[in-house]
């Protein structure tokens, strides 16, 4: 089991130091920013939808190791789904971090996010984990006020 964990940790801080889709879009067709009072983190995402699919999501922003990776592996998850596969699969990351007994059934449906999964063991973070979805889930809904953990 430490092997898989430590595995999970290396996964994590390669999307960190190499964040994928760091940028901002040229033509975005939805935009939210999100804040982490509790720990700082901060990001900005962005969308650029055609009919109802995610063809270009990036994101910008400062914070923890957790935090951006998650943003990391969330925009990458999320290219080329539909809005309606979006909120699905940030239904189940939440649930995996959030809801008691649903951390081994939600993270086999998760793929690659499941490396997540071990965050629930430290409350205080899973807010850092879950900060980039609320906002990608806000600049899906064309929301403009800013999103907090809090």
């Amino acid at each position: 089991m430490s092997d898989l964990r430590e595995l999970y940790q290396q996964v994590i801080l390669d999307h960190n130091r190499k964040p994928r889709n760091f940028r901002t879009l040229t033509s975005p067709t939805g935009r939210a920013e999100g804040y982490n009072p509790l720990c700082g983190d901060r990001v900005t995402v962005e969308v650029a939808l055609e009919d109802e699919v995610i063809r270009d999501i990036g994101f910008q922003g400062s914070g923890c190791a957790i935090s951006k990776a998650s943003a990391s592996m969330m925009t990458a998850a999320l290219k080329d789904k539909t809005v309606a596969e979006a909120e699905e699969t940030f239904g189940r990351f939440r649930a995996m971090l959030t809801e008691s007994g649903s951390n081994g059934e939600m993270a086999g449906r998760l793929d690659k996010l499941a490396v997540f999964a071990g965050v629930r063991e430290f409350p205080s973070r899973i807010k850092c984990a879950t900060l980039p979805w609320h906002t990608v889930h806000a600049a899906l809904a064309g929301k403009t006020e800013p999103v907090t953990t809090e």
